[in-house]
């Protein structure tokens, strides 16, 4: 059953605002994930930073800072 009144210039009109807000909404959702990822990524540590001493061969008084190596 439709409604008696069914005016589709109306309805297209009235529509229009909601629709754009509902838009610009997803596009700063998606823009705020995009920085978010983007930010965690740039700030990630890298391996190029990282120094690695074999704990086997580190000299007793050794200052230096060491990493834990994981097992295979």
């Amino acid at each position: 059953m439709s409604p008696p009144d069914t005016n589709l210039k109306k309805q297209e009109s009235r529509h229009k605002w909601p629709l754009i807000g509902m838009a610009i909404v997803v596009v700063f959702g998606i823009g705020i994930i995009v920085f978010w990822t983007g930010e965690e990524v740039a700030t990630a540590p890298g391996t190029e930073d990282e120094v690695i001493v074999d704990e086997g061969n580190a000299i007793e008084g050794d200052d230096t800072a060491t990493v834990p190596v994981a097992p295979d």
